[in-house]
């Protein structure tokens, strides 16, 4: 099994998205003795964002000419390689981080991640589980006076399934900063939720 470990918080140890990315992969180890683990720190190594100098790293056939493409690149080939995809997600302004909208950028590539089937998309990943270790400062659950503002885990959900993914599941801590013991309770809820993870 190989799994890929991303994480995209500016917060370092402090990083509830980090701890419960890493209790996930913990528990997707323990469950599947042997897997191989890659990491990628989108915080200190982000990926240059799509530009029209580096667009060509979105046509499969192009050559991987200069740094920007081989680096958009190889993180596609990273995607591609995994069993399991889990990825620290932090709500920031509503939505995901900057770095880790970059990265999601580099996975919508036509013929390697999705296509077209009688005139509709299609996407390709169906074989891939992907976990999403989600912290939000606020709530945002339906019927909520935030939910209109809700366009973290929406717009996750809705890009993983254009690329296919099927088996998507998220891991929640919210409400964050909101005090320290609604914080607590987050966080020891979400862990929770990792050790009631399976085998997919």
């Amino acid at each position: 099994m190989n799994i890929l470990h991303i994480d995209s918080s500016i917060l370092g140890d402090q990083s509830v998205s980090r701890k419960l990315s890493a209790a996930i992969v913990s528990k997707l180890r323990a469950l599947a003795p042997g897997a191989d683990v890659v990491y990628r720190d989108l915080n200190s190594e982000p990926l240059p964002a799509l530009t029209t100098a580096n667009a060509a790293a979105l046509d499969p056939a192009a050559p991987a000419d200069n740094d920007e493409v081989r680096a958009l690149n190889a993180a596609l080939a990273q995607v591609l390689a995994a069993d399991a995809i889990v990825v620290g997600a932090p709500m920031y302004n509503f939505s995901v981080p900057a770095p880790l909208k970059a990265w999601l950028d580099a996975l919508a590539v036509p013929g390697k991640t999705f296509g077209y089937e009688n005139g509709a998309p299609k996407g390709l990943l169906g074989a891939k589980r992907v976990i999403v270790a989600s912290s939000r400062g606020g709530v945002y659950a339906p019927q909520t006076p935030m939910a209109a503002l809700e366009h973290h885990e929406n717009y996750l959900r809705a890009f993983f399934g254009f690329l296919g993914v099927t088996q998507l599941e998220f891991v929640r801590a919210e409400g964050l900063k909101m005090g320290p013991e609604q914080a607590e309770r987050a966080v020891a809820g979400a862990l929770q939720q990792v050790e009631g993870l399976r085998a997919a």
